[in-house]
């Protein structure tokens, strides 16, 4: 067994390389060196994340959607001067003057880079963290339970990926004896390039879930990729009671190479046997036997997923020979990890995003950079916390902190803590600041009308008690809440744009507010993916984005205008659909002297609702010809029935009508125009057909359009919950709501939820049509639905006042409360009441 090292072993070496000395390492094949002593301290892929230039090493990464290269005239605008790029890049007139490694590949040269320093540690104990959940979880609680033993370095936030690693590895210095590293994959093939860079002393194996498997063939193909991250390890920790991966697990452990600490509730046999687990309604009690000997723990958490995450890092602490008293006296102070960075609606026309992940260096720099993107032009304020000293301690962390806030140009910092109060003097080149020793101290000094217009990111650990920040600059109180996962939004574009050639745009659908799940948010997340076009139904919607500063085209597709000098000035681009329509615009951009505005002609191929038809396209092109004011930027359609099969004959006929009428319209012009028919389910099913273009419409939200299972791996992107504001017990025959409707049958605990049609809970779900999920029971409604609440049956729930239930999201489908309703999912997420309070999250 690994004794844990002393923690005050230290050295001054810096782990900075000259680059010259990374020219050595990578493999170079073309490039100039004008300054062979520059020092590089920090490597950047995102050129949205610099953070310190002069000594950041940029590597011009190239996705399907973006290259890297495009980003270096900027970078050097900011000052950086280290570039690794494509060996047959050239550096454009005026950006020779900086050092540029010319590679093969990029990535590659990332990748080796992060593997030479990592093998320069060869000695360091490094765990590596894989499996489809709890990854993030278990290294936090890891670094939660080990930090006083171990100077630790860990991936920041989900730093898991074939960019992520390499990046998490940088971070090794001399000072680090221990380091934890996520690994997260998602095909075959990926393993391999991780475990080389991390090449953990102890492996983990979290579990094994349904994360992902568009890019497994089966679970056993998933296990065994996942596997390869415990080749050479010393030690393999994981459960026993999954049969697939201890299957996976047996060839490693019958060779005896590594230790194995398995896991089990099952098993008596197994190296760590969970005896019992004691659930209360705020902790759970563990009675664990391993090696023979008995222990207990107790945990500050109830969910299975915790649990199960806390027994992993259990096994991990007896493995390095922890003392079972200290074991138990810190699992009892283990803080949930809030991974999620949430977006809410903040007073006086604020935005607040609330970071509660870690409070730390790592995870501040993510933080900034995605308030950063948020806020465009705006102020910006940081609520700040004490960080804790890993990396860098003392005065070079406070100085490092507030480089990093001149750097993303915050406004103001409100500094909260004694360490903040300390180093105060490192932050006097903010344009404004303001310290307090502790939370209280600040909401007493602090009232809203100190906050306007502007982006506010509160960044302290649940210990630091921010929630009073929220509490304080929160717009919207009520209980009802839409969260909004805008990880599974990329997840879903990420599925659509894998059915496309690289080179087809794509036009997010943003329209009815986002489906009813808030525009701007989901507009911010299309464009950081690299989407190319916006669409909304009506101009205010494409008027309130471009205040917002959303600044790619939008397509305004059904422009009933009014009002066309807002058109004009905000670069908002009309739909055409009909000749009267065409006139009218060219009339109105005349008044204004505009020329040349991109405009989309609408062809009814067989939707019959707006467009041309063919019979009227010699006029238009006439009338298109007459005029210098508009000029067509695309043809497109709308299919009528791409996901009915049965209806392929008539949707063939909508392809081949509307070839003839672009064709029509293209021979008019020299210029190119992009044509797009395809909707979310002809991008599935007719990709042959994918033109210029494709519009990604209800599929962005997670919402599947056909029943073969081709769209299974769409993750829903809103989510409703309410609470539980009263519970009554009523005897049976007690009549429940307006119109004495819900009569009991039995004996009966009735809740009442603060939701009700007026936010979007339709009176259709009342009288047991729909049931809600409380603490993992479907609980039916009871009586009519009112305005603003409802009742439901909670008899067979373990539930209190104050609880959350959901409506719809991972538990229950969207789709069960459109069947209910005898209508389609679309009606469902955009008849969610503007007065319900939107989350946006992340991961």
């Amino acid at each position: 067994m690994r004794e844990p090292i002393n923690k005050e072993q230290k050295s001054n070496t810096s782990m900075n390389y000259s680059i010259a000395e990374i020219a050595e390492i990578i493999p170079v094949k073309t490039g100039r060196i004008l300054d062979a002593e520059a020092i590089v301290s920090t490597l950047l892929t995102d050129s949205r994340s610099l953070t310190l230039p002069r000594e950041t090493l940029f590597f011009a990464l190239t996705t399907p959607n973006d290259d890297g290269h495009n980003y270096i005239p900027e970078l050097m605008d900011q000052g950086v001067r280290n570039f690794v790029v494509a060996a047959s890049y050239h550096p454009l007139p005026g950006y020779e003057g900086a050092n540029y490694l010319g590679v093969d590949s990029p990535l590659d040269a990332l990748q080796a880079l992060a593997t030479w320093h990592r093998r320069r540690f060869r000695d360091l104990p490094v765990i590596g963290i894989t499996g489809s959940r709890g990854k993030t979880t278990v290294k936090e609680w890891l670094y939660q339970l080990l930090k006083d033993d171990y100077h630790i370095v860990r991936s920041p936030r989900s730093y898991n990926s074939q960019i992520g690693v390499p990046l998490s590895l940088w971070d090794i210095d001399v000072n680090t004896n221990l380091a934890i590293i996520e690994a997260g994959i998602s095909t075959t093939g990926e393993m391999d390039n991780l475990q080389a860079m991390i090449r953990p002393t102890i492996g983990i194996i979290t579990n094994l879930g349904a994360e992902h498997n568009e890019g497994f063939a089966s679970m056993e193909e998933k296990a065994r990729e996942k596997a390869k991250i415990l080749n050479r390890c010393e030690c393999i920790i994981y459960c026993a009671d999954d049969p697939i991966v201890t299957r996976t697990i047996e060839p490693l452990v019958a060779s005896d190479v590594a230790v194995e600490v398995a896991w089990s509730t099952h098993h008596h046999q197994a190296q760590l046997y969970i005896a019992h687990i004691d659930h209360q309604s705020d902790h759970v009690t563990i009675q664990y036997v391993y090696q023979g000997s008995h222990g207990e723990i107790e945990l500050p958490c109830v969910s299975e997923r915790d649990v199960n995450n806390a027994i992993t890092c259990l096994a991990v602490m007896l493995y390095l020979n922890i003392d079972k008293a200290i074991i138990a006296e810190r699992m009892r102070r283990l803080t949930i990890v809030e991974t999620r960075l949430n977006v809410i609606e903040g007073i006086n026309e604020c935005t607040v995003i609330v970071d509660s992940y870690t409070s730390d260096y790592h995870s501040l720099t993510p933080a900034l950079n995605f308030m950063s993107r948020r806020a465009g032009p705006r102020k910006t304020t940081v609520i700040l916390s004490d960080l804790a000293p890993e990396t860098y301690r003392n005065d070079e962390l406070y100085i490092r902190v507030s480089e990093l806030l001149k750097n993303k140009r915050v406004t103001r910092l409100v500094g909260i803590g004694q360490e903040m109060c300390r180093y105060r003097q490192y932050f006097e080149d903010l344009p404004e600041t303001l310290f307090f020793p502790s939370t209280k101290e600040a909401i007493d000094a602090l009232s809203q009308s100190d906050f306007e217009n502007e982006t506010i990111l509160i960044k302290g650990g649940v210990e630091d008690k921010f929630d009073q920040f929220i509490d304080l600059l929160e717009a919207k109180q009520h209980m009802t809440v839409e969260e909004v996962n805008l990880n599974a939004l990329a997840n879903n574009f990420k599925f659509f744009k894998s059915l496309i050639k690289p080179t087809t745009k794509t036009m997010g659908m943003v329209k009815a507010s986002g489906y009813g799940t808030g525009s701007y948010e989901i507009a911010k997340t299309l464009l950081d993916r690299g989407c190319d076009y916006l669409a909304v139904a009506v101009q205010d919607e494409g008027v309130e984005l471009r205040k917002a500063g959303i600044v790619m085209p939008i397509v305004v597709l059904n422009p009933s205008v009014v009002n066309y000098k807002s058109l004009f000035q905000y670069q908002l681009e009309p739909e055409v659909y009909s000749l009267e329509m065409c006139r009218e615009l060219i009339k109105e951009g005349g008044k204004y002297g505009v020329h040349h505005f991109p405009v989309h002609i609408k062809i009814d191929t067989g939707m019959h609702r707006l467009g041309f038809v063919k019979e009227q396209l010699p006029e238009l092109l006439d009338l298109l010809h007459s005029q210098q004011v508009i000029v067509p930027a695309s043809v497109f359609s709308h299919l009528a029935a791409a996901e009915d099969p049965q209806q392929d004959d008539y949707t063939q006929g909508q392809f081949d009508y509307f070839d003839q009428c672009s064709n029509i319209l293209q021979a008019g012009f020299e210029h190119h125009i992009m044509c797009h028919i395809l909707n979310t389910s002809g991008i599935v099913r007719f990709p042959e057909q994918q033109g210029d273009m494709v519009r990604i419409g209800i599929g962005l939200y997670g919402i599947q359009t056909i029943s073969d299972g081709s769209e299974q791996s769409l993750q829903p992107v809103a989510s409703l919950y309410t609470v539980i504001i009263s519970i009554k017990q009523w005897p049976a025959g007690t009549t429940i709501g307006y119109n004495r409707c819900g009569t009991l049958t039995r004996d009966s605990r009735i809740a009442t939820l603060t939701i009700g049609y007026a936010d979007g809970f339709d009176r259709h779900f009342g009288n047991g049509r729909v049931s809600v999920w409380v603490n993992g029971t479907l609980c039916p409604t009871v009586g009519n639905v009112c305005m603003d609440a409802v009742m439901v049956d909670v008899t067979d729930a373990d539930c209190q006042v104050g609880d959350a239930v959901e409506i719809f999201g991972e538990h229950i489908p969207i789709e069960k409360l459109s069947e209910a309703r005898n209508t389609i999912p679309y009606e469902i997420l955009t008849s969610v009441s503007p007065r319900v309070k939107r989350v946006y999250y992340r991961e």
